[in-house]
């Protein structure tokens, strides 16, 4: 029998990283054999295997236009559920990009090159390549991302959302307590979105309301300064 220290966990981050993925037919098609990977290995804890059974059955269920449909409201629709995990903690700021390019060296450097068409910070591409180093240095680099993993567990779990569990699930993989933590409130995606209204002034922070005052910039013409009389516009 392994200790935990020297479990396999290649299967089991695979499989996790494949139920993150779009819920096209091929990859409905395969849910049992990902559930079949997850027991061989037998990481997770009972309970949480039933809740991902449970997650594969409704996926297997529900109308393939209504299962793809889920999946982008769930993690296309808003920061809190983003399973690219620096849009977390970086959102859309320069920091990111450094942050980018920081993973991409982190693959190279096992001799891995990323080439998916999602960004590297994606937690499918994540697990993909935490599946391929040694379980302790797997554990020790997804342990790193344990207070992200929890935020995101968090604002799915408040939805009542059954990718929860998937998430979860990571979180125990990696050594690391599932718990629910503070999250700061983002704006509906519609009002984030909204257009202003027309004709409506204009300020640093966006359209001001109507009764504010707007203040008025003239900007001399050099055209028109060489030609004029003196006369300021």
């Amino acid at each position: 029998m392994f200790k935990k220290s020297q479990q396999s966990l290649r299967l089991t981050l695979r499989a996790l990283a494949h139920l993150l993925g779009y819920p096209h037919a091929e990859l409905r098609a395969h849910m049992p054999a990902l559930l079949d990977a997850l027991r061989l290995e037998q990481v997770l804890p009972e309970a949480r295997m039933a809740e991902i059974e449970a997650l594969c059955r409704q996926l297997c269920a529900l109308d393939p236009m209504e299962a793809e449909a889920r999946y982008v409201d769930t993690f296309d629709r808003g920061r809190q559920t983003s399973l690219h995990l620096f849009e977390h903690v970086h959102g859309d700021s320069r920091e990111r990009g450094p942050a980018l390019i920081d993973l991409m060296q982190t693959y190279e450097k096992a001799g891995l090159y990323f080439d998916a068409d999602e960004l590297p910070d994606h937690l499918g591409a994540v697990l993909e390549f935490a599946s391929t180093q040694p379980s302790a240095v797997a554990r020790e680099f997804l342990g790193e991302m344990a207070h992200i993993l929890n935020a995101l567990f968090t604002a799915l779990a408040n939805k009542g959302n059954p990718y929860a569990c998937v998430i979860a699930a990571v979180l125990e993989v990696a050594g690391q307590r599932v718990q629910a933590v503070a999250i700061t409130p983002e704006p509906d995606m519609d009002e984030a979105w909204a257009e202003p209204e027309a004709f409506d002034g204009c300020a640093t922070k966006g359209q001001n309301r109507p009764g504010q005052p707007q203040p008025l910039h003239f900007v001399r013409n050099a055209a028109s300064t060489s030609s004029s009389q003196g006369v300021a516009p």
